[in-house]
């Protein structure tokens, strides 16, 4: 694989100075150009100590401006990162929408060197090459441009570099004992990084093999690369914008003349009705006929009838009488506060998710959740539109943000989910966007979960009665009626749909690592000891751990 990264490729200064003016006008062109568009470039760079991971990087932020390009190094995670799961400073480092994003020690560090250092067995490294493969696959179907780039040096010439490093005055501290120790487990980690760059150079983040010894080659041929990959992911994603925007008209085309069919088949259905009952047992009757006979009551958009839901599955006379409410509930809060302070004793972090319907009761359940808590340890973070700086990045980095540090506990009202429910619904996403957000977000949950955070997902249920009882008696109560607004009303037009949504959201995200509860909630009581006891039962099972 790397025999052609050990030729002793070079160019002479000359060469270099003639072709580097063009290749900078090119790449300030085309960053000023970039600003405008919808994806990020993210650019990573790895290979064997010596190579110019360093200087390429340096070089990159010498050419290009500053304001739109941003560099990220790592080295061993500090006690916030590792309080979080892996990937969590990985997200909150990358580049919005519009700007460069350099990645020195990156996501491919971990693996490798754990690997080469026996700290993760063959099957451990194949499992975390996967996970990097999820996350990149993530980003690019997002449309993120990723170029990955390994620069090479032979053994021999790894071992002359760190030599003229160390007698270099002003270089020498590049040298350290570390990268002695990795020159002599050269063959190994060549083997190992042989293995991860076949598995996770892929059409959507392609490793690029680049001979590092020759500073001015390995320059010209990083930064022609960047420059012609750019060039490139511009001009697919505008002729992708295209066709977008062509499949939009034509599916909205389609749609109108579905529902114009629909309707004229009700009308037909309506005649025939009225007619059979006319002619049976008059006018009279016939009123009555039709309304027991008419489908449209059944019928979805497409003609078809409405589909029975997990949530049409449950029982909503479920309740608790007062009295019996009170001692539940303080039954419930008890308990919680006891296993939260044991889970936060051990570091147990642990992450909520509230949905449901308009009014179902999610701030009031949340409120009683956390009067069990110690107000320094948790954090509620209501979930709105997303701000233009949310726009910018991929719809799960705002969510990575937030999750807690060990012990503490984190309350998302609302959450990712509104991908596959209100922009959905609404339009807001593209087909192929919220049916891949299903399995984004099980990969993103698999994380959570892995790192042993306690997660648990509710869905707060009501009738459309009880919920149109709700919104009117709100209207009436002067301290509720800021709740109430337009948009709510307009969801509730929409029932049907978000119904189905909900149904498919549960069927697809409920895991056994990150289930759904779905819990009654037309009597507020009975919904709050059930999220509340469900949260203390999942801290005990996970402190029996």
């Amino acid at each position: 694989m790397f025999q052609t990264a050990e030729l002793g490729q070079k160019v002479s200064r000359e060469d270099f100075d003639r072709i580097s003016q063009d290749l900078r006008t090119d790449l300030l062109t085309l960053q000023n150009e970039l600003r405008g568009c919808d994806f990020p470039v993210i650019l990573v760079f790895a290979g064997v100590d010596g190579g110019g991971k360093g200087e390429t990087v340096n070089l990159l932020n010498e050419w290009m401006d500053p304001r739109w390009i941003a560099t990220r190094a790592y080295s061993m995670p500090s006690d916030e990162e590792r309080e979080r799961p892996f990937y969590w400073r990985f997200w909150r480092d990358l580049p919005p929408k519009g700007q460069v994003g350099l990645f020195l020690s990156s996501w491919y560090s971990h693996p490798i060197n754990s690997h080469v250092r026996k700290e993760a067995s063959t099957a451990e490294f194949e499992s975390l090459l996967d996970r990097v493969n999820s996350f990149e696959k993530t980003l690019a179907d997002d449309g993120a441009l990723i170029v990955k780039f390994w620069l090479h040096l032979s053994k021999s010439a790894q071992k002359r570099r760190l030599k003229s490093l160390e007698k270099d005055e002003l270089q020498s501290w590049r040298v350290t004992k570390q990268d002695w120790k990795n020159w002599k487990n050269y063959d190994q980690f060549i083997n190992t990084a042989e293995h991860m760059i076949s598995k996770t150079s892929t059409g959507y983040a392609p490793w690029e093999i680049v001979e590092g010894e020759d500073s001015r080659f390995r320059s010209l041929t990083v930064l022609t690369l960047v420059r012609d990959a750019i060039r490139k992911h511009m001009t697919e994603r505008a002729t992708k914008r295209k066709v977008i925007a062509e499949l939009a008209a034509a599916a909205n085309a389609k749609r109108t003349a579905e529902l114009a069919n629909v309707h004229s088949q009700i009308k037909t259905l309506e005649k025939k009705a009225e007619a059979a009952t006319t002619k049976k047992a008059g006018k009279g009757k016939a009123k009555a006929a039709k309304a027991q006979e008419t489908p449209t009551a059944s019928l979805t958009p497409q003609g078809q009838l409405q589909p029975r839901t997990v949530l049409s599955a449950l029982d909503m006379t479920q309740k608790y009488e007062k009295k019996e409410a009170g001692l539940a509930l303080k039954k419930a809060k008890a308990e919680l506060a006891l296993l939260y302070r044991q889970a936060k004793a051990r570091g147990i972090s642990t992450l909520l998710v509230f949905e449901g319907w308009d009014a179902a009761g999610k701030g009031g359940a949340i409120r009683r959740l956390t009067a069990s808590l110690d107000a320094r340890d948790y954090r509620v973070t209501p979930v709105a539109a997303p701000t233009d700086e949310e726009r910018a990045q991929h719809y799960l980095w705002r969510f990575w943000r937030h999750m807690p540090r060990a012990g503490r506990l984190t309350i998302f009202d609302r959450s990712w989910y509104g991908r596959v429910l209100v922009e959905r619904v609404e339009g807001f996403a593209r087909n192929e966007e919220w049916h891949r957000a299903f399995s984004e977000i099980n990969d993103f949950e698999e994380q959570i979960a892995f790192h042993g955070t306690v997660l648990a997902k509710f869905w707060v249920h009501i009738t459309k009665e009880e919920q149109y009882r709700r919104f009117k008696e709100r209207e009436t109560i002067a301290y509720k009626k800021w709740k109430l607004t337009d948009e709510d009303w307009r969801n509730r037009a929409k029932w049907d749909d978000y119904e189905i949504a909900v149904n498919e959201m549960v069927e697809r995200t409920s895991t056994r690592q990150a289930p759904w509860i779905l819990v009654e909630g037309n009597d507020k009581n009975f919904a709050r000891v059930k999220i509340i006891q469900s949260v203390a039962d999942l801290l005990k099972k996970r402190l029996a751990k």
